[in-house]
């Protein structure tokens, strides 16, 4: 379909997962370098849900799937958050029936599907030479399925909850650290002056990140994170000191979304599964502060505190990305055109101990990243470990385990 002689060749890139601040500037960056350098960008809608369902006619309408990316296009959104290719967590390997694309449910008709042998003619039939998925493990796990099929990818890494292996970076964890901070020290005011503890549930399934990093900036005394199952009476013990301790009589505690009571397990609103099997979570910051409400008398001579609880949610992921979140797409857009121009493939651009880098692609699925509780979390005070910074990474806790 593209004009192979006027042309050094095709791109496609997608947005894949969560939305976050900083993708729009990842897709300007790919886009502005690759149309200097003589590449056509054709930009994917949807995450994998628009070349899933692709048409492969020149008569169909297929704009709700795809678009060439101009410059105009991509100056316009660059400086904005979420991202204006749109996204969604489909998963083409294992697609449910009645998520088939209509026109394809005639061949595909199984209770689950693998509707890879599709993308591959649809990304061919778009000429597409290499394809640029943005986004965090899910969406990068099946880029790493297409790579061993053949097609060239290079991956970016995105998710604020920073989970991503084989970086110390992921787009959109600067701006939901700053988000977490600021909202926390608004609601701070209120919390004091109530004389209250303040809950504040964040994003974070399976990596503490988020809770972590701004507890560790002074903007919250403790957190709970889904790397270690603590116990209800020993948080409360410290908040209710916490609180008594201070002048202003409040304390505030950052709860993980994936965080769990010791012996526990992980909370969630409705038992609804994602493409890639996960169930939504949310609820702990509500049993959080209903516990430490009735057990806060126990510490405090008999007498029971009240809780403001509030779950950050989108309001951490929504509106413009801050500096460095700016910055770094901007880095890996352009690292990933480098190894285009090298004809690379079959990489993730990567940040890793201060500097910009590439690793194999495969390393998306090969491990975890999580917080590696010895060495960054205080069990025994329920918050980060604040000793021994030096060489440490610029943000810390970046080591996979």
């Amino acid at each position: 379909m593209a004009n192979q002689k006027t042309i050094k060749g095709v791109i496609g890139i997608l947005t894949g997962g969560g939305d976050v601040p900083g993708l729009n500037p990842a897709i300007r960056a790919v886009t502005i370098r690759a149309n200097r350098e003589g590449y056509k960008v054709i930009g994917l809608r949807r995450g994998w849900a628009g070349i899933t369902e692709l048409i492969r006619d020149t008569k169909a309408d297929n704009s709700n799937n795809y678009l060439v990316l101009t410059d105009d296009i991509v100056n316009k959104a660059g400086r904005t958050g979420g991202t204006f290719l749109h996204t969604s967590r489909t998963r083409p390997s294992h697609m449910t029936k009645e998520n088939v694309p209509e026109h394809l449910q005639s061949t595909y008709n199984a209770d689950v599907n693998d509707l890879t042998p599709e993308i591959i003619k649809n990304l061919e039939w778009l000429g597409i030479d290499y394809l640029i998925p943005i986004g965090g493990d899910d969406t990068l796990s099946y880029g790493v399925h297409l790579y061993k099929k053949g097609v060239n990818v290079i991956a970016i890494p995105k998710t604020m909850d920073n989970d991503v292996p084989g970086t110390d970076y992921c787009i959109g964890f600067s701006t939901c650290v700053t988000r977490t901070i600021q909202m926390t020290n608004s609601l701070r005011t209120s919390a004091g002056s109530h004389e209250r503890l303040l809950v504040l549930e964040v994003f974070g399934r399976y990596a503490g990140f988020t809770a972590m990093v701004p507890t560790m900036a002074g903007a919250a005394n403790r957190c709970v994170i889904p790397e270690y199952e603590f116990d209800i009476d020993q948080l409360t013990r410290l908040l209710v000191e916490d609180r008594n301790h201070n002048p202003s009589k409040y304390s505030i505690v950052l709860v993980s979304e994936g965080a769990m009571f010791k012996g526990g397990e992980m909370i969630f609103s409705d038992s609804e599964k994602d493409a890639y099997g996960h169930a939504k979570l949310g609820g702990i910051g509500d049993m959080v502060s209903a516990k430490l409400k009735e057990l806060s008398g126990k510490y405090n001579k008999g007498k029971t505190i009240n809780i403001i609880n509030q779950k950050l949610g989108y309001m951490v992921r929504g509106g413009d990305p801050d500096a460095l979140d700016s910055i770094v797409p901007m880095a890996y857009g352009n690292l990933a055109l480098d190894l285009i121009l090298k004809g690379v493939h079959g990489r993730i651009v990567v940040l890793k101990n201060g500097r910009y880098d590439n690793l194999p692609i495969d390393v998306v699925t090969a491990t975890k990243k999580i917080i590696k509780v010895s060495e960054y979390y205080n069990t025994e005070r329920l918050r980060p470990i604040y000793q021994n910074f030096e060489m440490k990474p610029f943000l810390l806790m970046a080591s996979e385990s």
